[in-house]
């Protein structure tokens, strides 16, 4: 179910990355069209013609017991999260050996009250974490140590926050995204101390959110929660949900048409919304999204899987199957993978998905598992924390 039911809306993160090889950008040749209303053939593909896969089981002790929410994979780290509202922030290698756990969980001055998420500059050694009720981002180095805390906006908690450059974070304006106030969703803010650099200007008519209202007071609110900033290269692209046009933000602030999609969606009630996901030199993954859910059952967001192959020149519906897997386990494109702050280093890891313990072992079990992970499986617990697939690009 790919949205947030709360009283005052609650974030649940999802996010994209990138498959196959390292993306090496577009032209202007490259721009698509995308209906939104059509239906496309259907396509299967196999992750590991895609990827170079690795798994890594994350090490579990007294003091490492994490739910495994992935944050960023660098050179030579794996950082997780617990919850929102659970301050430990986990630091582990790229084995899986827990190196540290920060936990700076508090009211104080040099403390969070909540992660929405964090992000990791491996360059200069800073993790930035995203106060979202606090509407703040304390830095602390991967020592646990209190460098400083960049002030947001006035009346401004970002959603999302990621690396840009060596001296800039790019986030996303979260208050924006569930009002009706035309603004400027994009920032590039400073990581010295979080002053806007550049807003970031899409124009279109109305706002169009996809959000449903429970009632007239909207007491209650379901939101669906793609990744609205998609790391491709060195690039970003941006998608503003009340723009028909998808656009790459360049190094240089240059923004250029990436996507178009069709029919606009100022003309569509119920709006069925465009996300770009996983993006690579030969595959655009995306997913379709219509705004409707049930609130007493709590069912909805109903979604379709699509993809842009570069060769071809032609759009499907696909599904990629993870064939370390007998029973072809699919892996979601679009929605469901972990989100990588993407690293500003290494880029060697696409994207990366946590698969719990008690699945794997539930699995192997039964004979379901194949090569390395069925070996890493024989010797997990059920308790054990999470494995971390990392789908890396093919060298």
């Amino acid at each position: 179910m790919k949205s947030v039911t709360a009283i005052s809306a609650t974030i649940l993160f999802v996010t994209a990355g990138c498959v196959g090889c390292k993306p090496s950008g577009i032209t202007s040749n490259d721009i698509i069209t995308v209906d939104v209303t059509a239906s496309y053939p259907k396509k299967e593909l196999i992750l590991q013609d895609c990827f170079d896969v690795e798994y890594v089981p994350l090490e579990t002790t007294d003091e490492f017991i994490t739910r495994a929410n992935i944050q960023t994979i660098s050179k030579d780290f794996i950082i997780t999260r617990n919850g929102a509202r659970n301050g430990e922030i986990f630091i582990f290698d790229r084995k899986g050996k827990g190196v540290r756990v920060i936990n700076r969980f508090g009211q104080g001055a040099n403390e969070y009250s909540s992660i929405l998420g964090l992000t990791l500059d491996e360059e200069y050694g800073e993790i930035f974490v995203n106060n979202y009720l606090s509407r703040n981002i304390p830095v602390y180095d991967l020592e646990r140590n209190y460098k400083r805390t960049l002030k947001n906006e006035e009346s401004i908690s970002y959603d999302q926050i990621n690396n840009f450059d060596r001296d800039n974070l790019i986030c996303v304006d979260g208050d924006n995204i569930f009002d009706d106030v035309k603004r400027n969703i994009f920032r590039i803010i400073s990581k010295q101390d979080g002053s806007v650099i550049k807003e970031i200007q899409i124009i279109y008519k109305e706002k169009r959110l996809p959000k449903v209202v429970h009632n007239e007071n909207a007491e209650y609110i379901s939101h669906a929660r793609n990744w609205l900033i998609i790391p491709y290269g060195d690039s970003r692209v941006l998608v503003d949900t009340s723009s028909d046009t998808i656009y790459k933000f360049q190094p240089d602030h240059n923004m250029v048409p990436f996507m178009i999609r069709t029919p606009s969606i100022q003309s569509m009630y119920p709006g069925v919304f465009l996300f770009p996901g996983v993006l690579t030199d030969r595959y655009y993954f995306m997913e379709t999204v219509k705004t409707e859910y049930n609130f007493e059952t709590t069912e909805g967001w109903p979604s379709i899987d699509l993809m842009y192959d570069r060769q071809e020149k032609a759009i499907f519906e696909h599904v990629i199957y993870n064939d370390d897997f007998s029973t072809k386990r699919p892996v979601n494109t679009a929605f469901e993978l972990t989100p990588l702050a993407y690293d500003l280093i290494d880029k060697e890891v696409a994207f990366a998905e946590k698969i719990e313990a008690f699945e794997l072992v539930e699995a192997y079990k039964e004979g379901k598992l194949k090569g390395r992970l069925a070996e890493i499986a024989a010797g997990l617990d059920e308790e054990d924390n999470a494995v971390i697939m990392l789908a890396k690009h093919k060298k």
